[in-house]
């Protein structure tokens, strides 16, 4: 029989907030959870090790949020879920993350957000990796049709695209990564192609991107000036582009990508896509990564002329 272990208010300090000043101080959380699973043969045992262990788990929640900047809960408590399921023999995970002095003109007790999630779904989410927070922000503004998911990688982007409807082509130059890709989207009957290609190939050709053929094109974390006019040469009229990777700012903070070369410009985004209507666009921090915490990014969604523009 499934039992629950619950730890009622755990309060812990941690860096969270959307802005730099909010974060620039640690404020005080707080967590509730119900952790189930099947821990019965404990009291038989008398061992630790059949139950779990409720000491190990607030230390290692307190080490996991004051270990470095959050901007979101949300993207706080997923750290948490994921280390809950891989550490600890939990099947199932409720849990309450506030802040408990919300930096609100108006007075609360608390403000925060109650996530439950099972292992079965927490393994799922986890073998797509979460979509680019950015993409699913704009979801609304986009037409449903084809999509074009460039560099795609694990495939996250494509994955969510698909399951939203979408009828979406995955290229990359990773085959093996390709290959989990295509197995995942027929796992799930998702319309995903996968189509393995060297995108930094010397060409004058590009048959990958055929002239108005995709309603959206998402790119994420990846940049080679080359590929512009053929990416937006490939939007359908009012197609829209996804566009989100490393600004300089980020590689002058935390000399990451390696080189400086991989990072846009101030500004530069704009201008690599001048042919297009602007409908939102940021430099700035945001969440970065899928294995990273917060990252200087430059984030934008464009439109191709046509016969009408979405808001």
């Amino acid at each position: 029989m499934a039992t629950k272990i619950v730890v009622e208010r755990l309060e812990f300090q941690a860096r969270c907030g959307v802005t730099p000043d909010e974060r620039r101080t640690p404020q005080a959380l707080a967590i509730d959870m119900e952790l189930e699973g099947e821990i019965g043969l404990a009291a038989q045992s008398g061992s630790l090790t059949d139950t779990i262990d409720y000491s190990l788990v607030t230390s290692r929640i307190v080490a996991i949020g004051s270990s470095r900047e959050w901007i979101l809960l949300e993207s706080l408590s997923e750290c948490f879920l994921s280390m809950l399921f891989d550490e600890f023999p939990i099947e199932k995970a409720k849990l309450w993350l506030r802040k408990l002095t919300p930096p609100l003109s108006d007075k609360v007790k608390s403000v925060g957000i109650h996530i439950e999630r099972g292992r079965v779904a927490q393994q799922h989410d986890q073998s797509g990796v979460r979509p680019l927070r950015f993409l699913t922000q704009h979801l609304h503004r986009l037409t449903k049709g084809r999509a074009l998911d460039v560099a795609s990688g694990s495939g996250r982007n494509a994955l969510y695209l698909a399951e939203h409807g979408f009828d979406v082509e995955a290229l990359d130059r990773d085959t093996e990564s390709l290959t989990k890709l295509s197995a995942a989207a027929a796992l799930r009957h998702l319309h995903l192609t996968v189509k393995p290609i060297d995108l930094e190939r010397t060409t004058d050709e590009r048959p990958e991107f055929p002239a108005n053929s995709y309603d959206v094109i998402v790119v994420s974390f990846y940049l080679y000036r080359p590929l512009f006019p053929w990416i937006i040469d490939a939007l359908k009229p009012n197609g829209i582009l996804v566009y989100e990777t490393f600004s300089i700012e980020n590689y002058f903070r935390h000399r990451h990508p390696r080189r400086w070369e991989f990072c846009l410009a101030h500004n530069e985004l704009l201008r690599l896509t001048s042919a297009l209507k602007v409908l939102a666009y940021d430099e700035g921090e945001h969440e970065g990564t899928p294995d990273s915490g917060t990252a200087f990014t430059a984030q934008l969604i464009a439109q191709k002329a046509g016969t009408h523009v979405v808001s």
